[in-house]
């Protein structure tokens, strides 16, 4: 094994970590003893493997989670792997509601986060949905079919970023809220910024 380095933003975040505190050092260790680097990504512990993202540590309400970003790739031999939304297409968790769980299943996870390793190491890529698979709010292409600035500026982002705008304009039942949402992000697009930025 070799030498641990901790991440002094890691343990700023374990330091203020309020809710799953024992949880998150738990899988750290673990994490680390897989040889992982540890990183602070997205707000949160990540662990690569030769600078490629391997597993990341969340927590929300009702339960922490490892996410392996390349989770669809795994066998999932145990069947623990949970897709997170219909709409997440590489990445998978295994969730735990407190530390026993983890402990637990020590080994399970070791086993995973090594193939997850292996499928760095092959060089294995999740094949995405291409953007034009998504849904086009009706809404939506109405104002791209309008506004010529606005579809030259929405063609220019990222697939990811088309993607993340095509899911938050679909998600609404209401014509009218979908409408609204896209008013309310046409500025973003026009400026090449995505949903989050």
């Amino acid at each position: 094994m070799t030498e641990r380095i901790m991440n002094p933003n890691v343990d700023e975040f374990l330091n203020k970590s309020k809710k799953w505190k024992e949880e998150y050092e738990t899988l750290r260790r673990i994490a680390l003893d897989c040889d992982l680097t540890e990183d602070f990504k997205w707000m949160h512990p990540c662990y690569t493997f030769d600078g490629k993202n391997i597993v990341l540590i969340h927590g929300f309400k009702e339960y922490c989670a490892l996410l392996f970003h390349k989770g669809a790739l795994l066998q999932d031999a145990h069947g623990i792997l949970t897709q997170q939304t219909e709409n997440v297409q590489a990445g998978r968790q295994i969730r735990f509601k407190n530390v026993r769980e983890i402990i637990a299943t020590e080994s399970t996870l070791r086993d995973y986060i090594f193939e997850a390793i292996e499928v760095e190491k092959s060089g294995l890529e999740v094949n995405f949905k291409k953007t034009s698979e998504f849904i086009m709010p009706q809404e939506f292409q109405n104002k791209l079919d309008e506004s010529p600035a606005l579809k030259t500026a929405f063609a220019a982002l990222t697939p990811g970023r088309q993607r993340a705008y095509l899911l938050y304009f679909s998600q609404p039942k209401q014509p009218k809220t979908r409408e609204s949402r896209i008013e309310k992000s046409m500025e973003k697009i026009l400026n090449g910024k995505g949903l989050n930025d």
